[in-house]
């Protein structure tokens, strides 16, 4: 029988994971207050879009 289907992310679905950065960069990014998450995200993607 065929493996089960897994099912796809949905586009622009998140993941939570665990990530160690310098406190420098962490502070760069919290500076502004809440969000620093998302804009970490927007320059993350915008890196590997080149």
């Amino acid at each position: 029988p065929p493996a089960p289907r897994q099912p796809q992310a949905a586009p622009g679905a998140r993941e939570s994971v665990t990530l160690r950065l310098d406190s420098a960069v962490l502070a760069h990014f919290q500076k502004d207050g809440p969000g620093w998450q998302d804009r970490l995200n927007d320059a993350l993607k915008a890196l590997v879009a080149g």
